[in-house]
């Protein structure tokens, strides 16, 4: 199955359409367009898929799946070919079906790059192509989930011996579940992540009930806890309860069949915010990609006021300034050994430090976004920084074809 579409318009990509609606543009038009093409020729797998990623960036999502589920049954290879100078590399990336979330976000990483992108879509039932295009390196992008379980499975057969160097093996991502990063980075020293478990909705409601003790379920902590169902990003459903007779209330809230669990960690600063660091290891060397202050417990980069606040922007930018001689520096030698235990060349962190000085970690994931997108005017810090980020995601993509 050849990586081109002779005769059709190119594949506009996720980083463009994302930029676009990060900037505030609508893509209304865009979608229209899109929509049109797809009508007039059913074959334009392009136009399926791009307009698949603009129901997802105007909050269409079940639509969006469905549009690319789509595009995924008319041809399972898309490309973006390199636009920076240079030899060039060329990657190949195995991608899962999915939202934003699902898969390693890696057209950002090489967006204006020598990089020549080739996605291959890949489910539990689909064949491999008959032709592999040919390529450099090959980087698992699919995202741990309990959905992408069995996929990352078959594709940890499937690439057992591949005949070129692969980055992050699937049964490495596997692990990344909530509960599966908790037992994979127990008793790191210099670490704090509460332990997480599983539970099914009669569990949670009997801590509620008071007929099961959260400490029997917990081995390292009580109230408050921290709930949220499986499957959930970006905070949906997330919540704090703090006492049992906080489960009923939110049982009601929230219909889901199945939950993580874990004990709360203040990690409060003395001036009462809290901080929540990004970064990424790229062949085990931490790069931050952003630092967010808020007063609230729970934090987002875009809900923690940073564009309102020049204060928490100058010390976004001198966390940043001085990352590799103050954050990195402290915690190396738990960053070493998180990068040993996980054995992912390219991975994020969502984490923070707690008053005694560790190193609290909420969340291990290949799919975090990391990109360059904020405004110039208001973030003149951040792009320099995101490009140091790159330019190690690129050595590392040398470093890996190097090894064939």
């Amino acid at each position: 199955m050849p990586t081109s579409a002779p005769g059709l318009p190119p594949l506009i990509g996720v980083a463009p359409l994302m930029r676009r609606a990060f900037a505030g543009d609508s893509l209304a038009q865009e979608g229209q367009d899109l929509l049109l093409r797809a009508q007039q020729n059913p074959a334009d797998a392009h136009a399926y898929l791009d307009f698949s990623t603009v129901l997802q960036l105007t909050g269409n999502r079940a639509d969006a799946l469905a549009v690319q589920g789509e595009a995924i049954a008319i041809r399972q290879l898309y490309h973006l070919p390199a636009r920076g100078p240079g030899p060039g590399i060329r990657l190949l990336v195995i991608m899962g079906p999915g939202d934003l979330m699902a898969n390693t976000p890696v057209e950002f990483l090489i967006e204006d790059s020598d990089v020549a992108l080739t996605m291959l879509y890949m489910t539990t039932e689909s064949d491999w192509p008959l032709t592999i295009p040919e390529h450099d390196v090959l980087l698992v992008g699919v995202a741990e989930s309990d959905r992408n379980q069995r996929l990352l499975q078959r594709l940890a057969d499937d690439l057992q011996d591949w005949p070129r160097p692969v980055i992050n093996r699937p049964e490495r991502i596997a692990v990344l579940s909530r509960d599966g990063a908790c037992a994979a980075l127990a008793g790191i020293a210099g670490v704090e992540m509460p332990a997480t478990v599983r539970i099914d909705r009669a569990q949670l409601q009997a801590i509620g009930d008071r007929t099961l003790a959260a400490t029997a379920l917990l081995p390292d902590g009580d109230f408050p806890v921290i709930v949220r169902p499986t499957g959930s990003h970006a905070g949906q459903h997330l919540d704090k309860l703090m006492t049992p007779a906080d489960v009923a209330g939110y049982l009601e809230r929230v219909d889901a069949a199945r939950f993580y669990l874990s004990r709360f960690v203040d990690y409060r600063n003395t001036d009462g915010q809290f901080r929540k660091y990004r970064i990424t290891l790229v062949d085990g060397e931490p790069f931050i990609c952003h630092y967010a202050i808020s007063s609230h417990w729970m934090i987002h980069y875009l809900n923690a006021g940073m564009t309102e606040s020049q204060a928490k922007r100058d010390e976004e930018a001198d966390c940043m300034a001085h990352f590799d001689t103050q954050f990195a520096l402290r915690h190396a030698a738990a960053i070493q050994t998180i990068f040993t235990r996980l054995g992912l060349a390219y991975v994020g962190i969502d984490c923070a430090e707690t008053p005694d000085g560790k190193l609290l970690i909420f969340e291990v994931d290949n799919a975090m976004i990391v990109h360059d997108m904020d405004p110039e005017g208001m973030f003149p810090y951040k792009k320099p920084v995101m490009h140091k980020v790159f330019a190690a995601f690129r050595s590392l993509l040398e470093k890996t074809r190097a090894t064939n």
